[in-house]
């Protein structure tokens, strides 16, 4: 999408009904569905940034897997009993199965281009060695395989089946070790900016207005809407912030939403805080290797190692370029975005959420201990890492890369004092004129899922037909957790 610069927001302007605050994934979304259920509305959209998709939904940036819980094992946890509980991998499924429907229906529409512009069929597989591996993958695959939505999973430990799914896995690998491997070859990859400039586009045609080098600096509670301050960053612009005004206000701004939200002073968000984890990955567009890989492949994340840490070798199809990645490698930065500030992590803290991120801090050695680990780590140390997967890698082909930063939730907890979780929360004050997004995995993936949570959590009552033609449009909403809520004074649940 071209660059976009609208009329300034003035202060004397009326208010509009619908301000989506970040050029991402989640707003695009947000922004596509409000033009489908409320034509003619007023909807802008404001970025910091002078491109959208430049932060977290930059294909370099995420691993660009559809998230759809086929190859990642932190969506399967073993019970005490030894069962596997595959109910978080079964919602996480349909999730993305309400993002695949929504795609299909805009391309159907022609507000966006094919899906095979942006998304590619990639078999999703998981790579497992040891015994304890071999035994947790197959009773894994036990017990998904009986879900008609993982049948088309396959199963083996036969080392030639292995190289023929995915052969760099086997080149140098010794034949002692016990392994195993399932596949599912309706898998894919997505480019996530992409598909991102698509939507906006789209959301463009139907009037949205879309304001890039932006940033909204605050959000107040102004009578029954909202007041943003909003600062040009144009380089010669100068002078005192702009204002607007805004009936509804969705605060999907990645690591910089927390700040945000705490801005609107909604008790929704007391006791919530960020813990920021950066990423980096290796990745080669080397032909001889692209050729011999065809998958993204996850393993076993180590002991304290954060979920979105798992290391997984894939293919990566970018604006019709194809590499490979392996990663992520996990740092640790006081940034809470990419193109952020080494003041983000100090301006959130509260007196309201100086607990819940002690308890964490005290509660997370491991993690902690990890992320040491991986800030000291060598160059041969990450090759080491890597062999583990593809055990011929040498260091020549590849090239370190920075990923995108993730803010994990820190959430309060009325006897632990926080929690620190790993997926995606929606926050809703209890009017439902304001609403954000916190978290990171499965995140681009699940946006369809989230959005719609978004509208029936803030919508719903007043307008159930909303509700109606969002499962009209993504009947998977149903099974994947989107009921609209029963008690609209409460907060939205986890996503």
């Amino acid at each position: 999408m071209a660059s976009e610069r609208t009329v300034s927001p003035s202060r004397n302007a009326a208010p509009v009904d619908y301000v989506l605050i970040g050029g991402g994934i989640m707003s695009a979304t947000l922004a596509v569905l409000l033009a489908e259920l409320d034509p003619g509305a007023s909807i802008h959209v404001y970025e910091r940034l002078p491109e959208p998709a430049d932060e977290s939904s930059n294909p370099w940036r995420n691993a660009g897997t559809g998230h759809a819980a086929l190859c990642e094992l932190n969506y399967t946890p073993q019970r005490p009993d030894g069962l596997i509980d595959i109910a978080k991998a079964v919602a996480v499924n349909e999730q993305f199965h309400a993002s695949r429907e929504l795609w299909g229906y805009l391309g159907q529409q022609g507000a966006i281009s094919d899906e095979k512009v942006f998304l590619h069929d990639v078999p999703h597989m998981t790579f497992v060695n040891g015994q304890d591996g071999v035994d947790f993958l197959r009773k894994r695959y036990e017990a998904l395989s009986q879900h008609p939505n993982f049948a088309d999973m396959e199963y083996t430990e036969d080392l030639a089946t292995i190289g023929e799914w995915a052969p760099l896995l086997l080149q140098g690998r010794s034949g002692t070790a016990p392994v195993a491997a399932t596949r599912v070859s309706s898998g894919t990859d997505v480019d996530f900016g992409r598909l991102t400039r698509e939507l906006f586009d789209a959301a463009r045609a139907r009037g949205v207005q879309v304001h890039l080098g932006m940033e909204v600096r605050s959000v107040r509670r102004q009578g029954r809407g909202w007041r943003l301050t909003i600062r040009d960053r144009s380089w010669q612009t100068i002078g005192e912030p702009k204002i607007a005004h805004a009936r509804f206000v969705f605060v999907g701004a990645g690591g910089g939403a927390l700040r945000l939200l705490q801005t609107t002073r909604i008790p929704e968000i007391r006791g919530y805080g960020g813990f920021p984890i950066a990423g980096q990955f290796l990745r080669t567009f080397d032909e001889g290797l692209v050729a011999q890989h065809h998958a993204k492949v996850y393993g076993r994340a180590e002991v304290g190692a954060p979920p979105m840490s798992v290391p997984h070798l894939d293919t990566r199809v970018v604006e019709g370029r194809t590499a490979l990645m392996f990663g992520p490698f996990a740092g640790f930065s006081v940034k809470f975005l990419v193109h952020g500030s080494l003041f983000d992590a100090l301006r959130t803290i509260r007196p309201h959420n100086i607990r819940s991120m002690l308890s964490v801090a005290r509660d997370n050695l491991d993690l902690v201990k990890y992320l040491v680990k991986e800030l000291l780590a060598t160059p041969a140390a990450r090759l080491r890492t890597m062999r583990g997967f593809f055990p011929a890698a040498t260091q020549e082909a590849w090239t370190l890369i920075n990923a995108g930063q993730r803010v994990q939730i820190i959430k309060p907890h009325p006897t632990k004092g926080g929690t620190l979780e790993f997926g995606t929360e929606v926050i809703a004050s209890a009017d439902g004129t304001v609403a954000g997004l916190l978290g990171a995995s499965p995140g681009a993936s699940t946006a369809a899922f989230a959005m719609a949570k978004v509208v029936t959590t803030c919508f719903g009552d007043e307008h159930p037909e909303w509700v109606a033609r969002l499962h009209e449009i993504m009947p998977s909403l149903t099974s994947a957790g989107g009921e609209k809520r029963k008690d609209p004074a409460k907060p939205a649940g986890p996503v």
